[in-house]
């Protein structure tokens, strides 16, 4: 795919992505988090998605989950609790192309939360993390438990499954960061990266288990008036590729 068009695709599926919550909520409710990122996906490392490059499998299929320290939608307290997302492309074809059309991205949200809390938590992810990305769309309410053992990170999601994974060193020492990706969102502006140990779901109709894949983690600060600004950006990246 010419990068332009990629460009492009990527501007229409991530404006889709930022526009889902303020149609859901015409209030546009402020809201802040701050956190850390658990990611893991099916491709080999790096996730090549994240580039405007295919998938290193058939599909790209994976999740990503918000661990929040300190956060608060409207005025809803969010402090510790946790939200995410699996999700998977169609064969052939990487996130960002195939933005609207993924075969599922099913939602899953911390089940300690009040009421309240889980509206507040569905409205970020949907803002976040691919609102609008497949038709196909389930929300379930389930502990999320995350462990952490020296370098390896857990994450479960009850009967639905669970994935680890640690980070790699670089080359120069330290960990591997990534910065700034062709990809990127506020969450995904600078992550560090990882390998899975394991990955294993069986929910959506999926039954995966497998290693040595994709791993990343990241630490963030967003708000929604950083989603507002990014959402206008994209908006002039798309209006600008159309004219090419």
């Amino acid at each position: 795919m010419p990068q332009l068009k990629a460009a492009a695709v990527s501007c229409a599926a991530l404006i889709a992505l930022g526009g889902t919550s303020a149609a859901a909520d015409p209030s546009k409710i402020p809201w802040k988090i701050a956190g850390q990122l658990e990611e893991a996906c099916s491709c080999s490392a790096a996730c090549p998605c994240w580039f405007g490059s295919k998938p290193t499998k058939m599909t790209c299929g994976g999740g990503q989950f918000i661990f929040i320290t300190k956060g608060r939608y409207g005025s809803v307290k969010l402090d510790g609790l946790a939200v995410g997302s699996m999700a998977q492309s169609p064969e052939g074809k990487s996130m960002m192309e195939s933005f609207g059309s993924w075969n599922f991205n099913f939602y899953y949200i911390d089940d300690k939360a009040t009421p309240e809390q889980r509206e507040a938590l569905k409205a970020i992810a949907t803002t976040v993390l691919a609102g609008g990305a497949s038709p196909r769309s389930e929300t379930r309410y389930v502990p999320i438990v995350r462990k952490i053992d020296g370098k390896e990170h857990t994450i479960s999601l009850s009967k639905y499954g669970t994935f680890s994974g640690h980070l790699v060193e670089g080359g120069l020492g330290g960990s591997t960061r990534i910065v700034n990706p062709p990809g990127a969102d506020p969450l995904h502006h600078e992550y560090s990266q990882g390998e899975a140990t394991k990955v294993a779901y069986n929910d959506a109709g999926q039954d995966w288990s497998f290693s040595g894949s994709n791993y990343m983690y990241g630490t963030f600060e967003i708000d929604s008036a950083q989603y507002e600004k990014y959402a206008a950006g994209l908006a002039q990246k798309a209006a600008a590729a159309k004219k090419h």
